[in-house]
């Protein structure tokens, strides 16, 4: 590893980033710099970025952005939030909890996190405020369930682990110790999502009990009531048969999940227009706008970060944080530890998917070395991710519920710290017990 070209590489990175300049920016303008540097032709700079979005399955990044927007604009997720609504009932802190299923539910159709909190916030936190839920504590809570968008599958962080880990190969010699690796796919990513989703809205759910149970948020009803349970479910039959369609059609395997996207734009176009007759000319051309700027905004941060990685790798960088990790301890859970802690740290200022591109081709050598299983890191550090939506300074959550809800952030900030503990204690449950992510994987034969 020359330190030269390191020091090029992430000081340009660190310089551009203390001087305000957007991460895209901040990434290409430090690898164009070390390609100088390093008197390499410019032209394989865009080679590789133009390269960075040949990939089929990258073709479900529109299309699980459009199939979001279609369904939020369709009536889906507001049919979602009313049976969560319903099943939450007596509950303590009813409304709380019925957040956390309503983004759990909306998050089997986003695959966003701040687009799962605005799709829910929008309706959840003003209905929370009017049962006399303090409106910061109805935000914090709706900023920390909508990073659960990102877990449960399909996700759109998923797709872009599945694609940064597929070009990474175990080193030779962890091969010879521990024999084959799991492949890495993005149908077996989002069957593995599954359970560590709900583990972490379990988290959520129980700390919002506790919290409402101590400022008197009582529950919805005085008992749950069955008809109303079976009318929305009626109402919401549609919503609901739209996550089973496209994760039963990938886990079956009658689509990829590219395929499975274009299967829920036609789906959720069908429902909108024929059957809720909700779905209108000027909604269709605003979610494709929203689709438009939000795959626009990603593919850049991939052109860049790929050129990035190529760079980190092609300097052994990723093998030498290996070896220097290894060479502290080569105990399992205190590597977890360190990765999970820098995580979150990363998370409070680094975009998600930027940071999954940057930091695969860095983490995954590490963990092949040890033996891991390339899926269950995958949830790992996405899970980890997920936390960084609710913590400041970036915190994308927080805006969009600050936004929607009018609190301001400092005030949301003050309350979301016990969803940040236990969503913490949920990723080290995750790590330290693989089979939490691997075994319904080995159930459905991946």
């Amino acid at each position: 590893m020359d330190a030269y070209i390191v020091e090029i590489l992430f000081g340009g990175f660190f310089l551009m980033l203390l001087l305000g300049a957007p991460i895209t920016i901040a990434l290409g303008g430090a690898a164009l710099a070390t390609f100088m540097a390093v008197e390499k032709n410019p032209i394989a700079f865009v080679q590789i970025a133009f390269t960075s979005v040949g990939s089929f399955p990258l073709m479900a990044l529109p299309a699980f952005v459009l199939a979001g927007a279609l369904m939020e604009a369709a009536g889906i997720s507001r049919r979602l939030v009313d049976i969560a609504e319903t099943l939450a009932g007596p509950i303590t802190g009813g409304l709380g909890a019925a957040t956390v299923l309503a983004c759990l539910f909306f998050g089997a159709i986003s695959g966003s996190g701040p687009a799962t909190t605005a799709a829910v916030g929008m309706l959840m936190i003003p209905a929370m405020t009017k049962r006399n839920y303090d409106r910061s504590y109805a935000s914090a809570v709706t900023a920390a369930s909508g990073g659960l968008g990102i877990i449960i599958p399909p996700s759109i962080p998923m797709v872009i682990f599945g694609i940064s880990a597929m070009g990474l190969m175990p080193p030779p010699d962890a091969v010879a110790k521990y024999g084959e690796f799991a492949s890495v796919s993005i149908p077996k990513l989002f069957v593995a999502g599954v359970v560590p989703g709900i583990v972490m809205a379990g988290s959520l759910v129980v700390i919002n009990y506790f919290i409402s149970k101590k400022h008197g948020y009582v529950g919805l009803t005085e008992k749950w009531s069955f008809s109303d349970i079976r009318s929305s479910l009626r109402r919401g039959v549609w919503s609901i048969l739209a996550p089973v369609i496209i994760l039963g059609g990938i886990y079956a395997g009658l689509f990829t999940p590219t395929e499975s996207a274009i299967v829920a734009i036609f789906y959720t176009l069908f429902v909108g227009i024929f059957l809720h007759r909700e779905l209108k000319f000027a909604s269709l051309l605003n979610s494709l706008r929203t689709t438009t700027w939000i795959t626009g905004r990603v593919l850049l941060i991939l052109f860049t970060a790929t050129v990035f990685g190529r760079l980190l790798v092609e300097q052994r960088i990723p093998a030498t944080i290996a070896d220097s990790m290894l060479s502290l301890t080569d105990n399992i859970y205190l590597i977890w530890s360190m990765i999970i802690v820098f995580l979150l740290f990363v998370g409070m200022f680094m975009e998600t998917l930027a940071a999954i591109m940057i930091l695969v081709p860095v983490l995954l050598p590490v963990m092949y070395t040890l033996g891991m299983d390339p899926t269950h890191v995958g949830i790992v550090i996405i899970c980890t991710l997920s936390v960084g939506f609710m913590t400041p300074p970036l915190g994308e959550n927080l805006f969009v519920a600050s936004g929607i809800g009018g609190s301001s952030i400092e005030a949301i900030v003050a309350r979301i710290h016990p969803f940040v503990i236990v969503s913490t204690i949920s990723i080290f449950l995750i790590a330290f017990f693989p089979q939490i992510s691997l075994w319904l994987p080995s159930m459905v034969g991946y």
